[in-house]
């Protein structure tokens, strides 16, 4: 009998498999369109479209803290899976990624349903013909294992689903300049790698209630490259739009309230900086989309709508492929050239006052005082109502730099020069010591958040001091060069005024420590000593005395400040440790291998 119930077993197991294999329905189909799929279902899926088309490969990119596999599919008409092949072949490299917020899906289902229809399936077999596709069905693998039907409050499905955030309780999604993450770190050896020409993350969106199934971020207001900025504006933007329209999806640009939760206080846009997915790419001289669907919106209704984007940018990728690759080829070698430099490059942006009335697609709501918390309780209706709105979406320029031919970064600065490897970035060694006049900064009045944000306590804010300074530097000092492509990334990295810098991460926090301290029975006659020697020192002495009033009742700090104006100081404190070179015969003079 258990020789019977076993073979029965297998019998119906290979039937199962037989089925599975050639209907290759996903988790999510099979599933009434209310689930989606296990880490482990995920690869099975994937696996099984690689067996059943040379089209295809299944590989990873990386392993998670939770020593899990990074997946990565590579989708190529001739099975060309080797980036250098498919540069060579003139086809254009779209990379897709879903659950870099393991609650948020969408992505993953579409893609996979995609891929599927496109090789298994043969329909659109024209979507293929220019694009190769990277898709990562699963960026944080371990918070997507993190699996619960309580873990986003304010999402209608699917069933149950991942974690926002990785397993070290870091964002991904906010990681993407400083790095700190091993998923981030293998993300950016394979961007590196690939280099591909268009990029698109599926999320799906937190906020109002509001008619529209999907929403869109692009970056066209100020920091992505010119030319494709109106690329997307003025071809991309419109197609997807009236694609989207025709298939029965409302869909609207992603913005925020300017009043949290008050739709009437109009709509805000913004600049995405490097920490995020778009703004990192758009530094990368890459143009994209972030995908939002709307959470309210039923799971199968998102998907589909997903589906729908996905298929549809393949369209239009195919069409402009040439154009798209040949723009990304200047933007790049103008980034690498000498007229970059000519400009201040703009670090920060902020909304400006100028608006403009545009009709959004809201329903009508109430609001009420809570008597449990006191604040506002916005009701939502299902009553579909217009609304005529302000639109903010005019950016200006708040913080710029100006750029130099090279930094020159001290050797012993080993964790920063690990992130110039992990971003991509070329530079060289000193093979001398050397002499030299730099530029640098020095610091005063820095202001840490007290709270910890993404595994840190960013520098808030700070006064710099521009210092013209002879500096000698030891042999492996590392000499970064402007005349590259990833120059924008370099200035984000290293100009200490850009949000996501290596200084506001923390990474420089240890040039504002004073690290020798004088007693103060040797600093009172010191003291003495200067204020007789130094009148003009006596009136600044006097002068603070009377203007501020904790100085002038802290002794400690009083003898503090006279051990600043001494001979004895530390002269490297809050001194920016990297230095630009502006001169070419400077640079020209260094003795690098």
């Amino acid at each position: 009998m258990k020789i019977i119930s076993l073979l029965t077993f297998l019998l119906l197991s290979q039937i199962s498999l037989s089925c599975y294999s050639q209907n290759l329905d996903t988790w999510f189909e099979s599933s009434g369109y209310l689930e989606t799929p296990r880490y482990n279902k995920t690869i099975e899926f994937c696996k099984e479209l690689e067996k059943h088309s040379a089209q295809v490969k299944y590989t990873s990119f990386g392993i998670s803290p939770q020593g899990r596999e990074l997946p990565l599919i590579i989708v190529d008409k001739n099975g060309n899976f080797d980036p250098l092949k498919v540069h060579n072949s003139g086809n254009l490299i779209l990379l897709i990624q879903a659950c870099i917020h393991a609650g948020e899906p969408d992505g993953k289902d579409a893609g996979l349903m995609l891929i599927r229809d496109l090789v298994i399936k043969k329909m659109y077999p024209e979507l293929l013909n220019h694009v190769t596709i990277l898709f990562i069905p699963i960026y944080n693998v371990d918070g997507h294992e993190r699996f619960g039907q309580f873990n986003r409050i304010n999402q209608n499905g699917p069933k149950e689903m991942g974690w926002r955030v990785n397993a070290q309780n870091l964002n991904l999604n906010r990681d993407y300049l400083k790095a700190d993450a091993p998923e981030t770190q293998a993300w950016l050896k394979l961007f590196n790698t690939w280099l591909p020409d268009f990029f698109i993350d599926c999320h799906t969106t937190d906020g109002a209630d509001y008619q529209y199934t999907i929403t869109y971020g692009t970056e066209i207001n100020g920091n992505l490259d010119s030319s494709l900025t109106q690329w997307m504006r003025n071809d991309f933007i419109p197609f997807m739009n009236s694609k989207l329209e025709n298939e029965g999806y409302q869909i609207f640009p992603y913005i925020a309230f300017r009043n949290w939760g008050d739709p009437r206080s109009g709509l805000n846009t913004w600049v995405s900086p490097p920490r995020f997915s778009m703004g990192y790419t758009a530094i990368q001289n890459r143009a994209g989309v972030l995908i939002e669907t709307h959470m309210l919106k039923n799971y199968k209704t998102r998907v589909y709508a997903t589906y729908s984007y996905l298929k549809n940018s393949l369209e239009m990728l195919n069409k402009s492929s040439k154009t798209i690759i040949k723009l990304n080829k200047d933007a790049d070698n103008y980034t690498g050239g000498n007229e970059f430099r000519k400009r201040d490059y703009p670090l920060k942006f902020a909304s400006d006052k100028d608006s403009e009335f545009i009709d959004f697609k809201g329903f009508k709501y109430e609001v009420t005082k809570s008597e449990i918390s006191g604040g506002d309780w916005i009701q939502y209706s299902d009553t579909p109502f217009n609304y005529r709105l302000p639109y903010f979406d005019k950016q200006k320029v708040i913080e710029s730099c100006s750029l130099p031919i090279a930094y020159v970064i001290p050797a012993e600065w080993i964790d920063l020069i690990r992130l110039l490897d992990i971003h991509g970035i070329n530079y060289y060694k000193l093979k001398d010591s050397i002499t030299i006049n730099i530029s640098t900064y020095h610091f005063s009045n820095p202001k840490w958040q007290a709270d910890p944000y993404e595994g840190q306590h960013p520098l808030l804010s700070f006064m710099k001091e521009q210092l013209q300074i002879q500096q000698f530097y030891l042999p492996g000092t590392i000499v970064v060069p402007l005349s590259q492509r990833t120059a924008k990334v370099i200035a984000h990295l290293l100009e200490p005024s850009a949000p996501d810098s290596y200084l506001s991460w923390g990474g420089f926090d240890a040039i504002f420590e004073q690290k020798e301290y004088s007693e103060s029975y040797v600093m009172e006659r010191i003291a003495r000593d200067m204020l007789q020697k130094n009148p003009n020192l006596k009136k600044e002495y006097e002068s603070k005395m009377h203007d501020d009033q904790e100085f002038a009742k802290n002794s400690t700090l009083i003898l503090n400040w006279f051990y600043s104006k001494s001979n004895y100081w530390d002269q490297s404190l809050n001194i920016f440790p990297v230095g630009k070179i502006y001169d070419n015969n400077t640079y020209n003079l260094l003795p690098m291998k």
